[in-house]
């Protein structure tokens, strides 16, 4: 399918209407789609009174700021990536991956997200940074509804543990070229800490999602759909920055080395690791 053609079919399935598109999802996504649509309202946040009560919704978000590594090497991979291909920003959020790929000079860069009011914010973003190449619907991620063999590079940003993997890592083959590549962004559930950090902020994630944070055999599962490409771990010790910013280049440094160690890298806060669709599938 080349390009024009590509947006035509788009631009159909963004003209669903919110009440047939909800209608169309079981509980569990209208849960997600529920929640996220909270997570983007930058409104829904300012209206907190007190800040013990954005604490329950929103602390990790000071744990992220220690990410720098993994997310420039992120960064990097979709400038490298997407140039001349059409890019896919799967569960997008607010477009930044997506924007990006544009920025990179991708032929098109697409971003389809289950949160309504995530997509009216790419859409914005996008358009008063005056980006032509770029295009962002609301969609099921198990269902995207994208034509078959479609997309060259797709981003999955800390989302996979949001689906179910059976549906998610088909409908990923499905749509991606032969040759095509995924880069996986997750955290990963074997960090004890981590885990009992999870477990003691519920109000921050779905209850699918607690349920459903990745390992090393969500990786041996997606083997049956792809090739795997390269695997990296990150921030071993690094999230305890988060709290006492003043150890972050300490941490760095350790984590480094940690990150290399086999078993020890198990202990990583997040890891990335690629899939590809081979050529003859």
């Amino acid at each position: 399918m080349d390009i024009e053609a590509l947006k035509t079919h788009i631009d159909k399935i963004d003209k669903i209407s919110d009440k047939n598109w909800k209608d169309s999802l079981n509980s569990r996504k209208l849960k997600e789609l529920e929640f996220h649509d909270k997570d983007r309202d930058e409104s829904f946040k300012n209206n907190f009174e007190l800040n013990d009560t954005y604490e329950k919704f929103y602390g990790n978000r000071k744990y992220y700021k220690i990410t720098k590594r993994s997310s420039q090497y992120v960064h990097n991979w979709i400038k490298t990536k997407s140039k001349d291909k059409v890019f896919l920003d799967y569960a997008c959020g607010n477009g930044a991956n997506a924007i990006l790929a544009a920025e990179s000079c991708a032929s098109l860069s697409l971003g389809l997200d289950i949160s309504n009011v995530s997509i009216i914010n790419a859409k914005t973003i996008s358009a008063k940074k005056g980006i032509k190449n770029i295009k962002f619907f609301q969609a099921d991620a198990e269902n995207t509804k994208l034509p078959n063999d479609s997309i060259d590079v797709i981003v999955c940003s800390g989302m996979l543990h949001h689906l179910d993997l059976s549906y998610a890592f088909y409908e990923l083959r499905r749509i991606l070229k032969p040759g095509g590549i995924i880069l996986a962004v997750e955290a990963l559930d074997y960090n004890p800490a981590i885990k009992l950090y999870r477990l003691l902020t519920p109000l921050m994630r779905t209850e699918w999602e607690k349920a459903h944070i990745l390992s090393l055999k969500d990786i041996d599962f997606a083997k049956r759909y792809f090739s795997i490409g390269k695997v990296r771990y990150w921030h071993i010790t690094g999230y305890l920055a988060g709290k006492f910013p003043i150890l972050f280049n300490l941490l760095e440094k350790i984590d480094k080395v940690l990150e290399k160690i086999p078993l020890i890298n198990l202990l990583a806060w997040i890891f990335t690791f690629e899939l590809i669709k081979p050529k003859d599938k």
